[in-house]
């Protein structure tokens, strides 16, 4: 379960994350840098081909990034991408940032096994399973080759594909106050927690479980929102909070902005998740990102400011 901060007030703390060995506590929020190798990303800030990939990995590090997304597939709809290709864009991209970057953690965003396997070859810390067990041998590949697992929630949506007028029916439970929108948390919470256990149960280390609620994958806008206030239902839960809201699509709705314009709403809903006990934050904007998690955890009184001498010198 979550830990308390005993200060009134101030919510739980997150779950520690642990990946190769390195564990990051309440003191320092993790920061999880976006570098796409995609041609069409729904962020074209985001797209870099193979010669500017390496520079924006480079980028990221030098800007406060603890933990770097490599992804080779759009998530959303687009041209069909080969499993060989997708390993052509992101294996070698694993195995270079190994190589010049020995202290970043690396992650590979896929939802196949053959690519979990080739990036696990290459040195991979974490595979961010972003289509919730698609395929079920990729959490399989985690556990055998001793890394960390995203465990997420789509509501059944299969990869690539958007949600359409979807809907989670809330079961009542006597005594529970009546909010419809709960249904999403409900739903959120079984499907993440069945994904953890299995984890857990194939031998991978519960620091290394990260629970994301998946902003924006088979949710509306309104559930979306949802999950950002209910962040406590997720951290409750005993496992590292993972949450990818940059710049999305219902942050650009909520503020009627275009993605290029969504970074403001993007950190208010980081620091109110952080403030909330969420610990890693996917994000395409490391130095902002870094600077509003620090700055939170300052606040929660679970890191001390970098310095404290007005008033006293």
């Amino acid at each position: 379960m979550a830990e308390g901060t005993g200060l009134p007030g101030v919510p739980a703390r997150g779950a520690d994350l642990r990946l190769r060995g390195r564990t990051f506590g309440a003191d320092h929020p993790v920061v999880m840098a976006v570098v796409n190798r995609t041609p069409d990303s729904f962020y074209a800030a985001a797209r870099y081909d193979d010669a500017e990939a390496g520079a924006a990995v480079a980028r990221a590090a030098d800007e406060g990034a603890d933990l770097v997304d490599l992804g080779g597939v759009r998530a959303g709809r687009g041209p069909a991408v080969t499993v060989e290709e997708e390993i052509a864009r992101v294996v070698p991209l694993i195995a270079r940032v190994r190589s010049r970057h020995p202290d970043l953690l690396v992650s590979v965003d896929t939802w196949r096994a053959p690519v979990a396997r080739a990036a696990a070859d290459a040195g991979v810390d974490l595979i961010n399973d972003t289509w919730a067990g698609h395929d079920p041998e990729l959490v399989e590949v985690a556990a055998a080759r001793g890394l960390g697992i995203v465990c997420s929630h789509t509501g059944g949506a299969l990869p690539r594909t958007d949600p359409l007028r979807v809907t989670y029916p809330r079961t009542p439970v006597a005594g529970r106050p009546d909010d419809a929108l709960d249904g999403v948390v409900d739903d959120v919470v079984a499907t993440v927690l069945a994904g953890a256990r299995r984890a857990v149960d194939l031998g991978i280390d519960p620091a290394g479980v990260l629970v994301d609620p998946t902003h924006d994958f088979g949710k509306t806008t309104w559930h979306s929102l949802h999950l950002v206030r209910r962040a406590p239902a997720l951290v409750a839960l005993g496992f590292p909070v993972l949450m990818a809201l940059s710049r999305k699509d219902f942050v650009g709705e909520s503020l009627d902005v275009p993605v290029d314009e969504r970074l403001e709403g993007t950190l208010a809903a980081t620091a109110v998740a952080a403030w909330l006990g969420a610990r890693v934050f996917r994000t395409h904007d490391v130095r902002a990102t870094r600077r509003v998690l620090d700055m939170v955890a300052v606040l929660r009184g679970d890191r001390a400011p970098a310095r404290a001498v007005r008033g006293l010198v």
